[in-house]
Formats: structure tokens, C-alpha cells, sequence
């Protein structure tokens, strides 16, 4: 049993607490690899922002859970190094099942996600409660999910979105004992957020929804995922470099800084990167065939990738400072 605190880490509640009161979202970024990892701790330091460092199961198998212990070890270290001890948070997004979350407890998460949104309403209470019971022996946070986001990332995979019953909420809330809740309100996996033709404007948040669950629940953190925009600017350099994505589309930055400024307090935050970086990497491939050696393009990934993170955090999600 490696507890989170040996490595440095904090749990999400008293963050959340401050973003609330703040009208602010803290960043949930994923990350798969040390590139990644670099970028989002430069630019939160870089920003004074304090960050939530995402893994999925399908991450924790690609980067090796033992390896991921000294990552996360390593980044609160890297953020001092940079000068200033930014707030870390390690979570499991989209915990499938109990095993595995215990599995992130034991192993240094401060927080994890148990996703039964996909089960029935009941099976979704027991597991969830389950999972929060084994938790906060070791005050590690959890976040459980009701209504189901459309979209493929990883091993989450859903044709079709069903919205959050706000009738719902308390009740899952209060047998639960979450400590905070995703929910859906238009937001989608993926890069294809929305099927939508050339100059369509994808639907609007359903802040109605997002409004009578607030009034259900109030100062309860509540969580967005699949809240990437998909920046046209990003799919047009990696079309240009021998990319083919085709009419994708992404949240406004408009409605996710509305969300921000609610009790929307986590958004999470992952294909955008992924753009990013397969953006940096096209161009210098393409640019320079012969190249071979990795830190040459993923050099400049890194930096690409840490630019937007930057902005996502100023201009979007208003975090920067509140470290």
C-alpha cells in the first residue's frame, strides 16, 4: 500500500471547495506519457494553476502502474524544481469497477472515478457506494457519474448520450457518498463531439439541466466530461500535414467558461491535447522526412502542448492564480 501522501499529492475536496466559492474549474488533464506530463505541470506552474492529473485504465496499462507511483511522485517534484509547489491531484478516470479503483487507492491515487453510468440506476448506487466506502478509509475523493456521454476515448465508448435526470441526483448523492458528481449536459468523448456539416454550429450545454442540479444540490462539485473544443486552427494543421479529420467539432470555450463560473468545479480535459501533439508531430515529420530522432518532434509536442494547456487555463477554465 503506497498512500497518496507519500508522494505528495493532495486529495480534490479542498480544491473543489475553493473553486466553488472562486467561480473557477480546476483542469483535469490526461496524460499517457512523460511529454504530456511535462506540459501540464510547466503550464500549471507557469500559471499558478493547481491541476488534476488524469489516468485511464487504458493509460495505467500503457504507462505501467509502478511507473505512474514515481510520475506522479515526480511531477510534484518537477513543480517545485520550477518554482512553485502547485496542488496535485492523481485521478482514475472512468474506473470501470471496484477492482480497479482499489487497485488506484493502494497504489497512490488521491481520487478516483467509479463509472456505472451505464448500469442500472441501483447497480450504479452499489457500486459507486462500494467504491467510496474503500476510499475514504485512506481520504482518498471519488466522483461517480450519472447520465451517459456519446463519443469513444479509451475503453469509454457510447453511441448515443443520455442527460442527467436532476430528479436523480440527490438521492444518488446522499446514498453514495460522493464526494463529487459528473454529469451530462451535451458534452461528448472524443474528437467527433458532434455530427455536424461544414459551418453548423454544434448544439448548446443544456444549462437547464446543469441549473435545476445546482438547485438540487447546492455547493455540491459537480464534474464535466468531454470538454475538449476541438480547435479548428489544430485540425486544419494536422489536415495540412497529411492528417484526415473531417467535420469534428467541440464545445464553445464560451459555454465551458460559464460552466466554470457555476458549480461546475472539474473539467476534464483530453482529445484537445491529443490534437495537439499529432499537430506538432505531423508538421515536423512532414517538414523534415528524414528525421528520426524522438525528441525532435516530441520536443516541439511538448511545447505545443503546453501552450494550450496555458490558455485553457486563463481563458477558459480561470484557475490561473488560485494555486
Amino acid at each position: 500500500m503506497i498512500h497518496y501522501k507519500e508522494l505528495g499529492l493532495v486529495n480534490s475536496r479542498e480544491l473543489f471547495k475553493k473553486a466553488m466559492e472562486g467561480g473557477y474549474a480546476i483542469p483535469a488533464f490526461n496524460f499517457n506519457n512523460l511529454e504530456q506530463l511535462q506540459a501540464i505541470i510547466s503550464a500549471c506552474v507557469e500559471t499558478k494553476s493547481p491541476v488534476i492529473l488524469q489516468v485511464s485504465k487504458g493509460a495505467r496499462k500503457y504507462a505501467n502502474q509502478t511507473l505512474l507511483q514515481y510520475l506522479a511522485k515526480g511531477a510534484v517534484e518537477y513543480a517545485k524544481e520550477l518554482g512553485y509547489a502547485i496542488p496535485i491531484v492523481l485521478h482514475l478516470d472512468h474506473g470501470d469497477s471496484f477492482e480497479t479503483c482499489k487497485s488506484c487507492v493502494e497504489t497512490g491515487f488521491s481520487s478516483v472515478m467509479i463509472d456505472g453510468s451505464h448500469l442500472p440506476y441501483e447497480e450504479n448506487i452499489k457500486v459507486t457506494r462500494q467504491v467510496v466506502e474503500f476510499a475514504h478509509q485512506f481520504d482518498v475523493t471519488v466522483e461517480g457519474e450519472l447520465g451517459v456521454l456519446a463519443g469513444i476515448e479509451d475503453e469509454v465508448s457510447a453511441e448515443h448520450s443520455h442527460y442527467t435526470r436532476p430528479e436523480e441526483v440527490e438521492d444518488f448523492v446522499n446514498r453514495t457518498g460522493v464526494d463529487s458528481l459528473a454529469i451530462s449536459i451535451g458534452t461528448s468523448h472524443g474528437a467527433y463531439k458532434f455530427k455536424v456539416k461544414p459551418g453548423e454550429t454544434p448544439p448548446p450545454l443544456r444549462f437547464d439541466i446543469l441549473e435545476e442540479v445546482e438547485r438540487r444540490l447546492p455547493w455540491f462539485p459537480i464534474v464535466l466530461h468531454g470538454a475538449s473544443s476541438v480547435p479548428q486552427d489544430i485540425v486544419d494543421e494536422i489536415n495540412r500535414y497529411g492528417g484526415k479529420l473531417e467535420n469534428t467539432a467541440g464545445v464553445s470555450e464560451e459555454q465551458l467558461r460559464r460552466a466554470a463560473r457555476s458549480a461546475v468545479c472539474k473539467i476534464n480535459i483530453d482529445s484537445d491535447g491529443r490534437l495537439a501533439v499529432t499537430a506538432a508531430v505531423r508538421k515536423v515529420l512532414s517538414e523534415k522526412p528524414g528525421e528520426f530522432d524522438p525528441r525532435n518532434y516530441l520536443g516541439p509536442a511538448r511545447e505545443k502542448l503546453k501552450e494550450l494547456y496555458k490558455h485553457k487555463i486563463i481563458n477558459v477554465l480561470g484557475s490561473a492564480g488560485k494555486a
